[in-house]
């Protein structure tokens, strides 16, 4: 349970995951945001929203709070994600690398603790306000992952944005009870 909880930690962080649901046949998860742009992609974030359908993210997801992640480029023109987050009322960072694709706009990573692989891709972004990602990848037999994620760059997020993140999860096989707006803890990621 409690490397369960270390992967989950490592990957909310950035607000990357996804979690159990088979890809439905003529699905398309794989999209991007259209020429997509690193450079403007880099830069402070906060992990405003989250949707997954994990029995884990369920029980647990009215005790999570939004992170700040810090979004810079990697040797390898990947990203390195620094992510700041308030767990056990203490102050955590942690840093995780994307590993590019041949697409601009999708990544891979390789979680260090499982060694499983996840493909995580920026569907829409722009740039200056928010940011819908997808997550997915497996573990295991019967252990795939899904989660959608809303990058915000400020963090309170417009009604607006978020009712695109609620569709835009919804459309990916997500329900409401799946979808969390995460509140700002009072401590870790203020200026």
């Amino acid at each position: 349970m409690a490397a369960l909880h270390m992967l989950w930690m490592g990957l909310v962080l950035l607000g990357l995951l996804g979690f159990p649901q088979t890809q439905a046949e003529g699905e398309n998860h794989d999209s991007v945001q259209p020429n997509f742009q690193q450079d403007k992609f880099l830069g402070r974030w906060y992990s405003a929203g989250l949707a997954s359908n994990s029995s884990w993210f369920r029980e647990k997801k009215t005790v999570l709070f939004m992170c700040k992640t810090v979004v810079a480029p990697s040797t390898d023109s990947g990203l390195n994600l620094t992510s700041t987050f308030l767990r056990k009322n203490q102050c955590e960072t942690k840093i995780m690398v994307l590993q590019p694709s041949a697409v601009p706009g999708q990544y891979t990573y390789i979680s260090p603790h499982w060694g499983s692989v996840h493909s995580v891709s920026v569907v829409e972004t722009n740039y200056n306000e928010y940011a819908l990602l997808f997550s997915r990848g497996t573990k295991g037999p019967g252990q795939d992952f899904r989660m959608t994620t809303l990058y915000s760059r400020t963090q309170t997020v417009k009604d607006k944005v978020k009712e695109k993140f609620t569709a835009f999860s919804k459309a990916l096989g997500l329900t409401e009870e799946d979808i969390v707006f995460l509140p700002p803890p009072d401590k870790c990621i203020q200026e």
